[in-house]
């Protein structure tokens, strides 16, 4: 009975530490809010930069799953490169390394349930707070102390449950397989981190395993070969529901682990050697040759030996990712075709990236550079353009799934719009920066506009799927007259962004007006008029629930406002002289 709770204790001291990483990586990203995504998204410009990128990120969020999930989320909306997510991804690997540090620098000697149980009160206090930061604050610090609680009572119960003769003789003989044992542990590695969802879990278990002296230094090294295997699979079930970006994104950590894995087991010895010889250098013991009868237990040479490997440990994963990265970030082409080549593109699938035509950077001149931004500008509206085909397919929709589907799509193009304008409007300001003509000077202040109503397009597809998502939930449906009066909208809207494409996409000195964008603004106006007229009839005739009514309308008023955002689009290409 006794060993049933000591291997329940087990189970939720390693809860605890889970769930207390996972509470501090969800404060911390809701304190930092959409900061933290935007500087994930936006420092992607150069190798260096992405890498360093998913260092900081996951060395703050303390999790490469967290960072590979946003990573594989951005790449399914368009706003990431495959280049560039590969990039981050190797970062994150590089980054992940920092929770092994940590263990490393306290060690289990410290009494860090003594420093957690204080930080549960700072954290309870800022939890309390009125301010939605300090709550945020507050959940970080307390997800801070259960995960270092749980750390030191995964210490105390393994130290109880496996030092034993029996526990000890058991793993032992998996020990004496030489080379098949590396690839024993390897495996033990893989399969624990695919179980826990979480490598800094296994790297927790194996620091501990390798501090009490119950596995070798080199199978603790095999252990932490395994963990860079096993943390892929999160990012291949987040990307298992995403496009086919996503999923080459996914694929890409794979290769990457994979192959960092294969160069390890190759050099397996003389890399374990080479550890040894870094972690002497730091004057500590070498870990490689550690011999815990050496020293008798508890005697300062015993700690000390105890801290080698637990440095050991820590300067292996931080060396195998670097060096992995170093490798392969010359590579990072040829693997975005083996895994364009690996996850195909299902017929006829069309998809939608951020950038098309101003990636390449600034031109000689400012006014080349300024067509290179108008052509970009045109695809934008095109983009827009096929988003509000998702609006029509949305409202019409009757199936619950499908319209599922459609309203993740609406989000999407309205993340994708969000991203587009702040790539061009950095594009542009980098324009602004050199000299501009005069005439130049007004086609960056049209664009501008053009742009930031492009965005409120996709803000107002977001806005309808939001309208018709409440009206689902309250189980409100338009009846056939009300699908046929907001088709008619429908048209009429669609018909002014064919106008607008079509005066976006005419050359400056060839715009003569814009008549065919107001005739479709009057168009849109009327229609609107004539729906309000009738639907105010039809309450007062109660022809349909009030509820149902008010969402009719909420919708016939933001297909109204995207004919605003239209016509100004019109109108600001129209300054242009």
């Amino acid at each position: 009975m006794n060993i049933v709770i000591q291997i329940c204790t087990l189970l939720g001291a390693l809860g605890m530490f889970l769930y207390g990483m996972t509470l501090m990586s969800g404060g911390l990203q809701k304190a930092a809010g959409d900061k933290l995504r935007m500087f994930l998204a936006s420092m992607t410009s150069t190798p260096i930069k992405r890498i360093l990128t998913g260092v900081i990120i996951t060395a703050l969020i303390q999790s490469s799953s967290a960072t590979t999930i946003m990573v594989v989320g951005f790449v399914n909306a368009g706003l990431m490169s495959l280049a560039n997510a590969i990039g981050v991804i190797m970062g994150a690997n590089i980054g992940t390394t920092f929770v092994a540090w940590i263990i490393a620098f306290l060690g289990f000697s410290v009494d860090i349930a003594s420093i957690s149980v204080p930080l549960m009160a700072v954290g309870f206090l800022l939890s309390i707070s009125k301010k939605p930061k300090h709550k945020n604050i507050g959940e970080l610090v307390i997800g801070f102390a259960i995960m270092f609680l749980g750390l030191s009572l995964l210490k105390d119960t393994s130290s109880v449950l496996l030092d034993k003769p029996e526990v000890l003789s058991f793993i032992k003989q998996w020990t004496g397989f030489g080379y098949g044992s590396v690839l024993i542990f390897l495996a033990l590695g893989t399969i624990l981190t695919i179980v826990l969802q979480a490598s800094s879990a296994t790297m927790a278990i194996t620091m501990v395993m390798v501090n009490f002296g119950w596995i070798s230094f080199e199978m603790a090294a095999a252990m932490v070969l395994g963990e860079n295997i096993g943390t892929t699979i999160t990012a291949n079930m987040a990307a298992a529901v995403g496009n086919v970006s996503a999923k080459r994104a996914a694929r890409a950590h794979t290769l990457f682990n994979v192959f960092g894995v294969i160069w390890a087991l190759i050099v397996f010895y003389p890399f374990v050697k080479l550890i040894g010889i870094i972690v002497q250098g730091m004057g500590m013991y070498n870990p490689v040759t550690a011999d815990f009868t050496a020293y008798p237990a508890g005697s300062p040479e015993y700690a000390k030996l105890q801290t080698s490997l637990l440095y050991g440990v820590a300067t292996l994963h931080t060396l195998f990712n670097i060096i992995n990265t170093t490798i392969l970030i010359w590579f990072v082409p040829y693997i975005e075709k083996i895994v364009t080549w690996m996850v195909k593109s299902p017929a006829g699938e069309e998809e939608v990236f951020s950038l098309k035509y101003i990636s390449r950077g600034l031109l000689s001149t400012a006014e080349l550079s300024l067509d290179e931004a108008k052509e970009e500008i045109v695809h934008f509206g095109e983009i827009c353009h096929k988003g509000f085909g998702y609006i029509r397919q949305a409202i019409n929709e009757t199936d619950a799934d499908k319209f599922s589907e459609l309203n993740q799509k609406l989000a999407k193009y309205e993340e994708i719009t969000d991203r587009i304008e702040y790539e061009i409007a950095s594009y542009l300001n980098d324009v602004s920066k050199g000299e501009l003509s005069d005439s130049a000077g007004i086609r960056v202040r049209s664009m501008y506009k053009i742009i930031s109503e492009m965005e409120s397009l996709g803000d107002s597809g977001d806005k309808i799927g939001r309208i018709l998502q409440r009206k689902n939930a309250h189980g409100k449906v338009f009846d056939e007259d009300m699908l046929r009066k907001l088709n008619r909208m429908l048209d009429t809207v669609d018909a002014a962004y064919v106008a607008m494409l079509d005066n976006l996409r005419m050359p400056y000195d060839e715009l003569k007006d814009i008549v065919n964008a107001q005739n479709a603004e009057d168009a849109i106006n009327a229609c609107r008029n004539a729906l309000r007229e009738e639907h105010i009839a039809n309450m007062e005739n109660s022809s349909y629930n009030y509820q149902t009514g008010v969402y009719y309308m909420d919708v016939v008023s933001e297909l109204e406002r995207i004919g605003d955002f239209i016509i100004n689009i019109s109108q600001a290409e129209a300054t242009v002289k």
